[in-house]
């Protein structure tokens, strides 16, 4: 009985890290080819399975016709966490530290950044995926959704 709050205090201890020690191939999920609901043709994410502790991927986002926007992401492992870094065109480079993995919803976050300050994805019942960006704008709080449907990669 002595043993109890010893393994307790134990338990209660080391569970948030294992969360923290989520690995690349828990994020399989998000490999393969994704076209944008609604958007033109072109407009899509591409991401590699998980390899070499990272998913590497591409996004583009075209607007009659020409590409408009495009950026270069990586998910790596970082010691005991995931890291998101994006470099969208036009824009510096910035890196999130993934906050949760939910079955097929992560959560990556870095407060420092302006807008977004959180980045998500998460796979839907139904097959599709859900991109996500959040934080505050000018001192609002906003959220732009890109929904996304797997297609196939030529």
């Amino acid at each position: 009985m002595r043993a109890f709050p010893f393994l307790l205090s134990l338990c209660c201890t080391t569970l948030p890290g294992l969360a923290n020690a989520a690995g690349i191939a828990e994020l399989d999920w998000l490999s393969g080819c994704w076209q944008s609901s609604g958007g033109e043709a072109g407009s899509e994410e591409h991401w590699l399975a998980p390899a070499g502790g990272s998913l590497l991927g591409m996004g583009r986002t075209v607007v009659q016709g020409k590409t408009v926007d495009f950026e270069f992401m990586r998910i790596q492992q970082e010691g005991g966490n995931l890291v998101f870094t994006a470099k969208p065109s036009r824009k510096p480079e910035a890196s999130f530290q993934m906050i949760s993995l939910q079955g097929k919803r992560v959560v990556f976050e870095n407060l420092q950044k302006d807008f977004p300050q959180r980045v998500i994805y998460q796979l839907k019942d139904d097959g599709s995926l859900l991109g996500r960006i959040e934080g505050k704008s000018n001192e609002q709080e906003r959220t732009i959704d890109f929904p996304m449907q797997r297609k196939n990669c030529q």
